[in-house]
């Protein structure tokens, strides 16, 4: 599976156990990491360091906390969907926030999945693996969205 999957989280042991539950469910994706939502942004953008797509590719799934530093999820969620470049890109709220009133804003703002971060590193695998079938596997887009970016 030549796919890239985006994880924007600014906690480092939160992003030790993702790779981990990667490795676990034995998903050969490229996991880029972005540690806050401006750099979630610049990267999006292909801004500064993340200006070589060949290095950076384009995302094919973005998996978004909300609670962060210098740019909060919600905002780089609103963002996503106000590009035509990354309107069809699914965006999986993955938090630790089991507010209605997250939720409610994050679907408003067009997120495609709200999950709550589970704490056992087995049901994180388990979760992991079935997000990746699902959207990478399983589900289809219209051509325009999968087009490369300059």
């Amino acid at each position: 599976m030549n796919s890239t999957i985006l994880l924007v989280e600014d906690s480092p042991d939160d992003v030790f156990f993702m790779k981990r539950a990667f490795r676990l469910a034995g998903i050969q994706a490229e996991l880029q990491v972005a540690e806050d939502g401006e750099k979630a942004l610049d990267y999006l953008a292909g801004n500064g360091v993340f200006g070589r797509r060949a290095d950076f590719p384009r995302p094919d799934i973005v998996l978004l906390d909300l609670r962060l530093p210098r740019v909060p999820g919600f905002d780089v969620l609103k963002w996503m969907r106000e590009q035509d470049a990354f309107h069809c890109v699914p965006v999986i709220v993955l938090t630790s926030s089991k507010e209605d009133s997250d939720m409610q804003q994050a679907y408003a703002l067009g997120a495609n999945s709200f999950l709550v971060k589970p704490s056992d590193a087995n049901e994180l695998a388990a979760m992991v693996r079935a997000l990746v079938d699902y959207w990478l596997r399983f589900n289809a887009v219209p051509s325009p969205c999968t087009e490369a970016l300059p």
